[in-house]
């Protein structure tokens, strides 16, 4: 990040470079040609008409051979000499080519008359349409001509010394659209190819974006202007509908309504719509600029905007007018009258320059001063350092001449060269020491400069290692008295929601909690940035200032990742008696930036660990939690003589909702039990344990009445649960002595019973699910359980488990595991199902998977 801001400067150095540049040539050429006139004329205005390839006549000069030769406002020029007007300049190219005299056939399509016609104009030489005399003609001339300088020097002046400010830039670009404003003269056609593309891409790019950048510039300068505020989208809108216009007109010159637009509205419409866009913008940015005039808080910010106020409603304002006339009317505007309109518009640029100068605005006064005082010091001392040198290089060369001269003839070269060596070791030293006092020089005359890099990239070091809240107020404390030396520093920390308590500096008793919710540092937190106190702060409407104790000059707000407020730092006046400048409260918001994410990070911390405890609980409890589920499957298996059986439940969380047991109704009689409960995780293993219990608490029933049993076991799940839960169960009474099977299959998956000769039966459902429904019934279903007889009950997880293409286990595939597997012992063989459905699945397990396997002995 570091090596990233060093180049930021550079980078943002060459690029106003070659911004200047850009705006210099382009100004330079218009400036240089706009009196440059074609050798002939025919004395008509027109528009060139890009979708049509054809030029609107929009005004007849009277008296001109275009009047004699019978053309009118509204007229189309199709052809020239039966040459088609490809584009905007077409007309410049063929006048280049005639002298006064010669005769030209114009094709023409008037509105009024169905087919197009030819009309024959001979040319003129060219005469100027103004009337006056011909001192005062060129007067009018030369004051238009020249008005790209004063918005040259003023932007480009802002531009450089205030280069890494967002406003410096807008400006900048403001004024380079205001230069692009006015047509080039002739169409482009005194220029070159090369240098005619060049101006024509300036002026669609500048020419489009100026509406848009006039009002961005007055929407966000010198505050957010109330329309902003409440509609910060339209600027983008601008910028964007500037785009859609700079494309289109590249080849013209001009901002164009995209074609696609244009062929839906006509050219009628699309003109309209450019127009709108242009006069639009212009007339919200003037609004903007009035109403941050009337809503300026302070009256040094009505003072610093009044001026740009009036410059900018006096000289922008007529010349819209003008150009709104002539737009929309048809108004031609005289010489004298456009001359005017650009004294007055010279006020526009010129009140930003007297703001600047006068009231300190974007505080250039303040770097010009500094730069004059840093070029002295630091040029006085290079002067200084070369005079030094080549005094001490000619003092050593001549001395040293002297003790050569009886040795050799050579004494004034050998003394020369020896000097030249002492003069290499002088500059070499003195290389050195011009960088260690450049540096002196630059923390004494450029300080907030200096100070920021070294606050900001020691904090950024500093704040990676601060493991509490007291440590961090420490360091912000020491680097902000280091850097701007206030009367008083106070730090204040979030320590619970809504609060804030000092955790450095020197605080009254009273003041040591604030809350957070005060009006006042409601508006700090919502508007982010440092904030000047003034005495209208203190005596606000939105209430009591509650740090109005501690003398603030400067309250700077440190915001979480929500935009919470979770610190504040409230500094005094400063000792040198000299306001916060902009560039002191760039480096305060830049510190208070990395303060709220350290404060995050500190904050983050101690979340994690409390987290870690909680989990660390939490963990603990269900780890007990599944101990106990453990407990409530079967811990032994009542023996039986004819069966042999075995049970199992692979989780797929730490406690689940599957569940079975073995009950013992009396010697020689077991019941089989396997249920899925609707749920898994806690609230499944709660319905589960809440299952057990009512069917362990009334088994014995079971011997005389299953479906009493069962009823009874719905009636209280249905009381004692959610309407939305319920339970699948398979419930089976074996008789070990005459291998009978008794079951009840309450909507659950249908048990595989696999006889000896391979045939396979299913124990389908014989009622509903539990607990769903408060009447409920039953049937038993019976079933003979013989030597080697194989009984499998599952659940869900089972034939469910997918695959990671998606695709389930299913019955089939337990089926044929079933058979493939039936030779080994019940507790192999469930074992065996478990791993295959797991090797299928590949991947982790998403339900319980429970299993009953039995299988008759001989």
């Amino acid at each position: 990040m570091t090596k990233l801001s060093s180049f930021r400067k550079p980078l943002l150095a060459v690029l106003a470079t070659l911004f200047a540049a850009v705006a210099i040539l382009y100004s330079a050429l218009w400036m240089y040609y706009i009196p440059w006139q074609p050798p002939v004329q025919l004395g008509f205005d027109n528009e060139h008409l890009k979708d049509e390839h054809c030029d609107l006549l929009t005004h007849i000069n009277k008296g001109s051979p275009a009047e004699k030769a019978g053309l009118r406002a509204g007229d189309r020029i199709l052809k020239v000499d039966g040459q088609r007007l490809e584009n905007a300049y077409s007309l410049a190219d063929i006048w280049a080519k005639h002298k006064p005299g010669d005769a030209v056939e114009l094709t023409i399509q008037r509105p009024d008359v169905p087919a197009p016609f030819v009309i024959r104009a001979v040319f003129r030489a060219f005469r100027s349409s103004s009337t006056g005399g011909e001192v005062t003609q060129h007067l009018d001339q030369d004051i238009i001509n020249t008005f790209p300088v004063a918005f040259l020097v003023v932007g480009l002046t802002v531009l450089f010394l205030r280069l890494e400010d967002p406003t410096a830039w807008l400006l900048a670009l403001m004024f380079a659209g205001t230069i692009a404003v006015p047509d080039f003269p002739s169409g482009f056609q005194p220029l070159g190819p090369s240098l005619r593309r060049f101006a024509m891409a300036d002026r669609a790019i500048f020419n489009s974006f100026n509406p848009a950048l006039f009002y961005f510039f007055f929407a966000v300068f010198p505050a957010r202007s109330p329309l902003d505020r409440r509609a910060s989208w339209l600027k983008w809108v601008g910028l964007a509908l500037g785009l859609s216009m700079a494309v289109p007109g590249w080849d013209v010159g001009a901002y164009q309504t995209p074609a696609v637009l244009g062929r839906v509205l006509g050219q009628h419409g699309a003109k309209l719509v450019r127009l709108s866009y242009g006069y639009g913008f212009i007339t919200l940015g003037l609004l903007s600029l009035v109403g941050n005039a009337l809503g300026a808080s302070t009256p040094e910010a009505r003072r610093k905007i009044r001026v740009i106020l009036w410059g900018t409603l006096v000289g922008v304002v007529p010349i819209m007018l003008a150009f709104g006339a002539q737009d929309f009317f048809g108004f031609h505007m005289p010489l004298w009258l456009t001359a005017v309109l650009v004294v007055l518009l010279y006020l526009f640029p010129l009140s930003f320059a007297y703001a600047v100068v006068k009231h300190r605005v974007l505080e250039i006064p303040v770097l010009l001063r500094r730069s004059a005082r840093y070029l002295l010091v630091q040029r006085g001392f290079t002067v200084v350092l070369s005079l030094l040198s080549v005094g001490a290089t000619g003092v050593f060369a001549l001395s040293f001449a002297r003790y050569l001269e009886p040795l050799t003839g050579a004494a004034i070269p050998g003394g020369i060269a020896l000097g030249a060596g002492f003069g290499t070791l002088l500059l070499w030293t003195g290389t050195r020491v011009h960088r260690r006092v450049g540096e002196t020089i630059d923390r004494a005359f450029f300080r907030h400069a200096y100070d920021a890099r070294v606050i900001l990239e020691d904090l950024t070091e500093r704040t990676r290692t601060a493991t509490d809240r007291q440590e961090l107020a420490a360091l912000l404390e020491q680097h902000l008295n280091q850097a701007l030396q206030p009367s008083s520093v106070a730090v204040y920390l979030e320590t619970s929601d809504n609060q804030l308590s000092a955790a450095r500096g020197n605080v009254p008793l009273e003041l040591q909690t604030v809350s957070a919710t005060q009006p006042m540092l409601v508006a700090l937190a919502r508007n982010g940035q440092p904030w000047e106190v003034s005495a209208e702060d203190v005596s606000s409407p939105l209430g009591p200032f509650p740090l109005a104790p501690l003398r603030p000059d400067c309250l700077v707000p440190m915001l979480g990742r929500d935009s919470r407020l979770v610190g504040l730092l409230v500094l005094g006046p400063r000792l040198s008696e000299e306001p916060y400048s902009r560039e002191d409260k760039r480096l305060l918001a830049s510190v208070a930036s990395q303060a709220g994410g350290a404060l995050e990070s500190i904050r983050l911390g101690e979340k994690i660990a409390e987290r870690i405890e909680a989990e660390r609980r939490a963990a603990q409890e269900m780890e007990f939690a599944r101990q106990v589920q453990a407990r409530l499957f079967p811990q032994k298996l009542p023996p039986l003589q004819t069966l042999e059986y075995a049970g199992g439940c692979i989780q797929a969380r730490q406690v689940g909702g599957d569940y079975y047991d073995f009950l013992e109704l009396r010697p020689g009689r077991l019941a089989m039990v396997l249920a899925d409960i609707a749920g898994k995780g806690v609230s499944g293993a709660l319905l589960m344990a809440n299952l057990q219990a009512n069917l362990r608490s009334q088994y014995a029933m079971a011997l005389e009445d299953l479906p009493r049993l069962l009823k009874s076991v719905n009636q209280l799940f249905y009381e004692n649960t959610a309407e939305s839960s319920y339970a699948t169960l398979f419930i089976a009474d074996y008789d070990d002595s005459s291998r009978r099977l008794r079951y009840v299959n309450c909507g659950h998956l249908p048990p595989l019973l696999l006889r000896a000769d391979g045939r396979l039966e299913r124990l389908a459902a014989t009622t509903t699910v539990l607990g769903l429904f408060e009447k409920w019934e039953c049937c038993v279903e019976e079933a003979q359980l013989d030597v080697a007889d194989t009984l499998v009950l599952y659940t869900d997880g089972v034939t469910e488990a997918e695959s990671a293409k998606g695709e389930e286990f299913g019955e089939f595939r337990l089926i044929e595991t079933l058979r493939a597997q039936r030779h080994l012992p019940v507790a192999s063989l469930l074992k065996t199902i478990v791993t295959t459905v797991q090797e299928f699945s590949g991947r982790e397990q998403a339900d319980d998977i429970t299993l009953v396997v039995a299988r008759g002995r001989p």
